[in-house]
């Protein structure tokens, strides 16, 4: 499935969101897997947006990460 420019950003805020939730916790493993399904699910979409958009993932990635750049 494609994913649009906006659900990229939706996804990658999902794991920052996570990785936050996961550094209050002390280590807890749920929290860490969460943070890691959200994580891969934003990889791999970037790879998914970038192939179908016929552009370099790196590039789609810092777009996401760094709106304006």
């Amino acid at each position: 499935m494609a994913h649009t420019f906006e659900d990229l950003v939706t996804l990658e805020q999902a794991a920052e969101t996570a990785h936050a939730h996961y550094l209050t916790t002390d280590g807890d493993p749920a929290a860490r897997q969460a943070w890691i399904d959200a994580a891969a699910a934003f990889q791999q979409a970037v790879t998914e947006h970038a192939e179908a958009e016929g552009k370099v993932r790196y590039e789609v990635k810092k777009a996401v990460r760094h709106p304006g750049v």
